[in-house]
């Protein structure tokens, strides 16, 4: 049961999963790069994804509005950082007028009843994660994949989550099932690390935020 009211809430326009497996991968993406398309292409093998949407939102409640790109900068470069057709760039959360995660997957999950989805994270998101509004909801939600990032690990960052759903973590090797079962269900993948991060593009790119 989504706790928005279904009456407000209307399908964005071109958007048909069906019964589709979709991974959502959700940030600021300011700016997108090579470590996001590296992400989103191991979940579509390694899940037997149908697609990855990219989820840029219009401001992370837990980042500062300052050094953030415009929301229409950040699509723009996203859109030709994504190059493959299986990977979707939206703003839904602002179509959908939601800001937090959950708010987001309940939404999608009253739209698009049929389609199964799966949250995506970098594990370099885990050290903030039990700051998310009701992160244990998004786990009760949606299945999650967990992508390893360099100097990030699952035992550390997440001690919190696994503890509390260490009965719920898949066997990594079981990973492509992820999309079918029910939630709670979580997995941590482990792939080639792409050094790649938002931070470090944008400290050597200053005109990323205001071009000269």
């Amino acid at each position: 049961m989504t706790s928005r009211q279904p009456s407000i809430l209307a399908a964005p326009t071109g958007l048909s999963p069906g019964r589709r497996r979709i991974g959502l991968l959700g940030g600021s993406f300011n700016p997108a790069h090579a470590g996001h398309l590296h992400i989103s292409r191991q979940a579509l093998n390694r899940l037997r994804l149908d697609e990855v949407w990219w989820l840029v939102s219009p401001q992370n409640p837990l980042k500062p509005a300052a050094g953030m790109a415009s929301l229409e900068k950040r699509l723009a470069h996203a859109h030709a950082v994504a190059r493959d057709r299986r990977i979707r760039v939206l703003d839904l959360e602002t179509r959908l007028d939601t800001r937090y995660t959950i708010d987001t997957l309940e939404s999608l999950q009253f739209l698009y009843p049929k389609a199964r989805f799966v949250w995506l994270m970098g594990a370099d998101n885990l050290a903030t994660f039990a700051r998310w509004r009701r992160w244990a909801d998004i786990l009760k939600a949606v299945p999650v994949a967990i992508f390893d990032r360099p100097r990030y690990s699952v035992s550390g960052a997440m001690a919190k989550v696994t503890q509390r759903f260490r009965h719920a973590r898949i066997a990594e090797h079981q990973a492509s099932r992820l999309a079918d079962l029910p939630p709670p269900a979580w997995t941590f993948v482990h792939c080639p690390r792409h050094p790649l991060s938002a931070t470090e593009i944008r400290t050597r790119d200053a005109g990323w935020i205001n071009p000269g």
